[in-house]
């Protein structure tokens, strides 16, 4: 991602509307107790807006529909601001600029940002460093790879392993949810660096993919029955886990904190087993967390926004590994805005292969 000049602004007029195009958004219409419905969400449909002095309007391409949503519909405090009722969803994307009054941006450059589940964004003069609103280089990587390995996905695997976990050569990392947009990247960049990479993921298919296309030593199938993640740790991590990233929570935090090293790391990234919880009742904590103490080991949240100033950094990094073969993308692309409430609760289903983008528009 560019940040050159995106924080500047001008009068100049740059417009290219489509006149009398339409605007399908789809909002928050109540929060969800468990898991979400289609009758949680309101379809609306507005004119497409002008941007004024220094703003910039958006056509969405795809969206990135990831986990952390199902928390942004909640009310209460957090990391992020939940999303209020009859508010636009909230959602990174990747879209064309269809008009601009911005110096740093023309019509026809492609961008990421926050865009929102709509299918044009406008983004006003204020909220153009705020919505992270930056140009993106497709000669680095396709636009889904740009939601995948090289948009937040990718940031939060690489710095949360990178900064977090501290890999060391040798080292054994396991990531939960190995098969999907973070777990991808975390397995495949510890090896990378060096270490053992053992993934845990639901289904056999998941699991030939991650080992036999990513090149994770292994990857253990957590449907495979009750005692599956448990007795896989012990087969494929015998000296312990140096390194745990966790985008699970629940039972299989716990069956990884069983078998941590001396010194280990543990990067909480995720607890997508608790999101859904009926009534909002509280995620699950961990049983084993006595094995921090006894194992000197360490136990850190991490949200990736912290390191946005250093995305450039990764996405460098990130992208020659796409180029030079040593990293690969899966993308589990559903086409259609209408189709939003379905598409997010694949994640929360396991149906998605590979990181879930929604298609918004064809470029």
């Amino acid at each position: 991602m560019s940040n050159d000049n995106a924080t500047s602004t001008s009068t100049s007029t740059n417009i290219n509307i489509n006149t009398g195009a339409s605007n399908r958004q789809v909002r928050l219409a109540k929060r969800p107790e468990g898991a979400a419905t289609r009758d949680n969400w309101q379809f609306t449909t507005e004119a497409v807006p002008e941007p004024g002095d220094g703003g910039v309007l958006v056509k969405t391409l795809s969206l990135s529909l990831d986990p952390a949503m199902r928390g942004w519909m909640n009310e209460g405090k957090s990391y992020i601001a939940p999303v209020e009722i009859g508010a636009v969803m909230r959602a990174g994307g990747v879209g064309v600029v269809a008009a601009s009054r911005h110096a740093g941006f023309a019509v026809g450059d492609v961008v990421y940002g926050t865009l929102g589940v709509q299918e044009y964004a406008l983004v006003p003069a204020d909220q153009v460093q705020r919505s992270g609103l930056v140009k993106v280089d497709l000669g680095l990587g396709s636009i889904t790879q740009w939601l995948n390995v090289l948009g937040m996905p990718g940031m939060t695997g690489y710095f949360g392993l990178m900064d977090i976990g501290e890999p060391k050569p040798g080292e054994t990392v396991v990531v939960s949810g190995a098969a999907g947009a973070v777990g991808q990247t975390v397995g495949q960049l510890a090896r990378i660096k060096g270490c053992r990479a053992v993934g845990i993921a639901g289904g056999q298919a998941k699991c030939d993919w991650v080992v036999n296309e990513l090149g994770f030593d292994a990857c253990i199938d957590y449907k495979a029955g009750p005692s599956a993640v448990r007795e896989g740790l012990k087969a494929h991590c015998p000296k312990g886990i140096d390194i745990y990233f966790d985008n699970v929570g629940g039972e299989i935090l716990d069956a990884a904190l069983a078998r941590l090293a001396r010194h280990a790391r543990i990067i909480i990234c995720g607890a997508i087993s608790q999101y859904n919880n009926a009534n909002s009742a509280p995620a699950q904590g961990p049983k084993n967390y006595l094995s921090l103490l006894v194992n000197r080991a360490r136990m850190q949240g991490m949200v990736v926004f912290d390191y946005a100033g250093r995305y450039p950094e990764a996405i460098a990094e990130m992208s020659a590994y796409l180029k030079d073969g040593r990293m690969k993308s899966r993308e589990d692309v559903v086409e259609g805005i209408e189709n939003f409430p379905e598409a997010l609760n694949r994640l929360f289903s396991g149906q998605n292969f590979g990181k879930l983008v929604l298609q918004v528009a064809a470029h």
